[in-house]
């Protein structure tokens, strides 16, 4: 069975959330080992009389750190123990809901970047009807290149595999239009590489399609993938607070009727259903949670992180990696 670090200090609501998030996880059959204040987190556990390995790590690196220099100036940090407990092979994998830049880096430092992998990046997945949608990158790297497209083309696909059950995943690549000669220098350049590439590829995608089942992995840069996430999630925030404004109106009656149907919707719509974005392309199953996790989201993240690393995603991503050659620019 997979073992788990979780950095137990970050997030806006760490250690108390994080805590809680791994008794769930636990009672579900995770295996977790907390890294953070060895003090703190047994006083955490002890409210809800519960017990789990701890892993001491007693700094903490900040939102405002740089985090190529935080993780050379704070060895002890409880995001920098979690990559060397990977690294070790302690543990198959780490979730962190705090600094996005240091656990990025912690990873592709210390744990290693799979070899062939121009650039680890951020896969996130989406609610979207029948199977979810997995759309990389999410924002690791906002600077991209063609052959990094095409590379994540592969590493999406074999991503949507093994966590989603696609077979074969639907690729697309996300542009202003459908046509093969839209978008920018990028999209055109990196279009020709995958179409060339070992997916299914279905061709350009539009922003709206997300909302749809028309492919199973969308592809576009950090920068892009970002934007877009961002505006999805206030999208959904939107909706949801505009239909409980016209349900509040609603009799109690009809409110007791209405309600559990809308719950259902919401908890598809709900990012904290999947815990956060699994940074592919290390050695190793890293899993990128929102700063702003609670227990709910957390215990959800260290069960995506689970089963990523039960399914042997890093290995997977190797071989694929491996037989397609596509590392122009490694």
């Amino acid at each position: 069975m997979a073992r788990i670090a979780l950095d137990a200090m970050g997030g806006d609501h760490a250690p108390g959330e994080t805590v809680a998030g791994a008794i769930d996880a636990a009672a579900r059959g995770v295996e977790v080992v907390l890294v953070g204040s060895e003090e703190r987190l047994s006083a955490e556990m002890a409210k809800h009389d519960a017990s789990l390995a701890i892993v001491d790590a007693p700094d903490v690196i900040e939102m405002a750190d740089d985090p190529s220099r935080a993780l050379r100036e704070k060895s002890q940090a409880s995001i920098t123990v979690c990559a060397k407990l990977v690294a070790a092979g302690e543990v198959d994998g780490f979730v962190s809901a705090g600094s996005t830049g240091a656990a990025m880096a912690a990873a592709a430092i210390i744990i290693g970047r799979t070899p062939g992998v121009m650039r680890p990046a951020i896969a996130t997945i989406f609610p979207t009807p029948g199977t979810p949608t997995l759309v990389l990158d999410s924002g690791a790297n906002p600077e991209g290149k063609p052959e990094m497209l095409a590379q994540f083309a592969i590493m999406g696909s074999v991503a949507a595999q093994a966590l989603l059950g696609a077979d074969p995943p639907r690729v697309g690549l996300l542009s202003i239009g459908e046509e093969k000669g839209k978008g920018r220098d990028i999209e055109r350049a990196a279009y020709e590489l995958i179409e060339q590439g070992p997916v299914n590829f279905v061709g350009n995608v539009e922003g709206r399609d997300v909302a749809t089942d028309k492919v199973d992995v969308i592809v576009t840069d950090g920068f892009t993938g970002n934007v877009f996430l961002k505006a999805t999630e206030g999208a959904a925030s939107l909706i949801n607070s505009y239909v409980l404004e016209a349900v509040s109106s609603l009799s109690p009656e009809a409110q007791a009727e209405v309600f559990p149907a809308l719950a259902a919707v919401k908890a598809k719509l709900d990012w904290e259903t999947y815990g956060g974005g699994q940074l592919l392309g290390v050695k190793g199953s890293a899993l990128i949670a929102h700063g702003s996790s609670s227990r709910r989201a957390i215990a959800n993240a260290l069960m995506m992180a689970h089963e990523s690393a039960d399914k042997d995603l890093p290995g997977r991503l190797a071989a694929a990696l491996d037989t397609s050659g596509q590392t122009v620019g490694a």
